[in-house]
């Protein structure tokens, strides 16, 4: 099965990811930017919802329009970098649920483990959209994703604005169904899994910690 991955190449997206990037971006600005390099990325993550024919009457006379119709969106932030392209989808999906996972780095075994998970009572119904900025070694995305197949979703997609080649790979062999959309894909993984060149540690960028 071929890989499912969707890259952006829109001015936009590049422009802003590009100050993302830089290391002088503040705190301030980088959650700006990462909101809406987000709320950008929504149109294409959700180029193919279904959509219905309906019967309005504007000011002038009746008319044939069209609105989203079939299965309803989630949105799941990985914790905690994730929250960050929260907001920029609510500004074009306002009426999507949230629900969030919150994953940790076991020391000994070095598996992801979960550690919270709330989710929307009818996950099963939902078109679920995965949210974490970096997908770097992918053991994250992976793991998040398997967890939420287990709580019975069954159309998952993994959103992230970029993504290493390994991460990929990682997801891809775990996930093939899944869908991955980022803003670019890098180079590789240095010797302490930070994406190169990447945009360094996405949640100590968001939240202003070290």
């Amino acid at each position: 099965m071929e890989q499912k991955v969707f890259v952006f190449d829109h001015p936009l997206i590049q422009h802003k990811l590009t100050f993302i990037r830089d290391k002088n971006t503040g705190a301030k600005e980088f959650r700006e930017l990462v909101e809406e390099v987000s709320m950008l990325m929504a149109y294409e993550v959700t180029r193919n919802l279904p959509m219905e024919e309906v019967e309005i009457e504007t000011p002038i006379s009746k008319a044939k329009a069209h609105v989203i119709t079939g299965k309803k969106l989630g949105i799941v932030p990985i914790l905690r970098a994730g929250l960050g392209m929260v907001n920029g989808m609510l500004k074009l999906i306002p009426t999507a649920k949230v629900g969030h996972i919150g994953l940790y780095r076991d020391p000994e075994t070095l598996q992801p483990v979960e550690y919270y998970c709330k989710l929307p009572s009818d996950v099963h119904e939902r078109e679920l959209i995965i949210l974490d900025p970096m997908l770097a070694t992918g053991g994250s995305a992976k793991a998040a994703i398997t967890f939420l197949k287990e709580r019975g979703a069954n159309n998952i997609k993994l959103m992230c604005l970029i993504a290493a080649p390994e991460g990929i790979e990682t997801v891809y062999k775990a996930h093939p169904d899944v869908e991955i959309y980022t803003a670019a894909v890098d180079e590789k993984l240095n010797s302490h899994a930070y994406i190169v060149p990447g945009l360094g540690d996405a949640g100590d960028r968001l939240f202003g910690t070290r």
